[in-house]
């Protein structure tokens, strides 16, 4: 790429800043021990404001739940759908904290790479009742099934289907409650910026426009990189922050690989993909009634990501996030301006649909919803817009089938049974991001990466 970024990647149209990837920024205590290990504060680098609301969460009538870490306002908010779930919701709550205490605290920078670590664990998870998905874990103490939606989405937010994904995954709820959701001001390129900072102020250095043809192997071990243009890096350690089916099937040869096959690849079961639209308008919609973060949840949502996920077909309906960050930055946009991106998610380029003719259509049915039912005269008031689909996270972000968070987060693609952070069988081959344990999300890709960082011999 020709600036750094990756998933993270701004698109500068029109005098708007669109952030290509993750706007939903958990755990910030993570970013400040990240700068800490250098001796430096997060701070003068990276400026966080909390989001209040966290989201505002829209059923299929408009009708919206405003959620966020204040307790009796939550109550509140239960009050106008279901009053009796508030009890119910204090419960989940109070189990949430300790999914995340195994999940979080003790598991989530720890490396598997025996099944005896897996099995060490195995009591606490059942007795956590990870059998369950999300959902079920959450219905067994909220009734109203939109407020069962509202406290189980979450997976969605890290590439997994509420009803599909463990329940260990309940732990992001709690996650949220405890440190709140912050945006970056100047938007998420400003973290990518700070951590470019002070990685070259610790003498790094970063090669733009670098592609990587192949790792290279000798005697099983990873010992440099070929890039594209022929020319050879050598180096005693190899960290691939890339899709990691991507860097087994396309960057190392298949007579090294024994265990990640391109045959064990196709059979793993990968996330869904995105269909991303990244909008500015000339037009203010501060009277919208819509919130930084938004989520809106179709009225067939179970049988919607049944389709997605299970089925691979593109449905005619919809469930999506809308972020408006001018809310918070007006700084983004030009002034008088607002900036949006909406999301939706999509099968992966496993379902067989053709985005070269799918896109204009889908893109066209989403604008129009938006504009009849939350940003009335949309379409009439655009000045920037840019749009990605499946292709471009297979063709530009080397992401496998197309999906948008690698391995879909299922009970036997977590932990143990995840790639792990050093690559089998090449003892000086690391993966750090989404594909790898812990799993997607900002607070997983930096575990990840904390992971490989204790991993690293010390160099004599």
């Amino acid at each position: 790429m020709d600036k750094p970024g990756g998933r993270a990647y701004v698109y500068e149209i029109n005098g708007f800043k669109f952030d290509g990837g993750p706007t939903v920024i958990t755990a910030p205590f993570m970013f400040d021990d990240l700068f800490s290990l250098a001796g430096k504060r997060r701070e003068e680098y990276i400026t966080f404001v909390p989001c209040d609301p966290y989201y505002r969460i829209f059923d299929h009538n408009g009708k919206s739940f405003n959620y966020n870490h204040d307790q009796r306002f939550i109550f509140d908010q239960i009050d106008q759908w279901n009053p009796a779930d508030k009890e119910g919701y204090k419960k989940f709550m109070a189990t949430t904290k300790d999914i995340f205490e195994k999940g979080f605290i003790e598991l989530a920078d720890k490396p598997f790479f025996s099944i005896m670590d897996m099995l060490k664990v195995a009591p606490d998870l059942i007795k956590l009742q990870s059998y369950l998905s999300v959902y079920q874990y959450v219905s067994q103490f909220i009734q109203n099934d939109f407020l069962r939606r509202t406290f189980s989405f979450h997976p969605l937010l890290v590439g997994g289907n509420p009803f599909d994904s463990p329940s260990i995954y309940a732990m992001i709820h709690y996650l949220e409650r405890e440190w709140g959701i912050h945006y970056a001001m100047g938007g998420t390129g400003a973290i990518v910026n700070g951590l470019v900072k002070l990685f070259e102020e610790l003498g790094g250095r970063l090669h733009l426009n670098a592609g990587v043809k192949e790792i290279l192997i000798e005697n099983q071990r990873a010992v440099g990189l070929i890039l594209e243009d022929g020319k050879v890096i050598y180096s005693d350690e190899v960290v691939s922050n890339a899709d990691v089916a991507f860097t087994y099937q396309k960057l190392i040869p298949a007579k090294y690989r024994k265990k990640y096959t391109d045959k064990k690849l196709s059979r793993m079961k990968y996330s869904m993909s995105l269909f991303v639209i990244y909008f500015g308008t000339k037009k203010r919609y501060l009277d919208s009634g819509l919130a930084h973060h938004n989520i809106i949840l179709g009225e067939r949502y179970k049988n919607l990501l049944n389709d997605i996920f299970n089925k691979k077909q593109l449905a005619e309906d919809f469930s999506l996030y809308l972020h408006m960050p001018t809310i918070t930055d007006p700084s983004i946009a030009p002034e008088g301006h607002e900036s949006f991106y909406v999301l939706s998610p999509v099968p992966h380029l496993g379902s067989g649909v053709d985005w070269t003719t799918a896109a204009k259509p889908y893109r066209d049915a989403i604008m129009q919803f938006l504009e009849d039912n939350y940003l009335p005269g949309l379409q009439e008031n655009l000045v920037a817009e840019h749009y990605i689909d499946p292709i471009h996270f297979q063709n530009t972000l080397n992401s496998y089938l197309g999906s948008g968070f690698s391995f879909q987060p299922t009970l036997t693609q977590s932990a143990w049974f995840r790639p792990h952070n050093r690559a089998e069988n090449f003892d000086n081959l690391y993966f750090t991001g989404a594909g790898t344990h812990p799993g997607a999300g900002l607070p997983g890709v930096l575990s990840s990466a904390k992971i490989v960082a204790d991993l690293f011999e010390p160099v004599n």
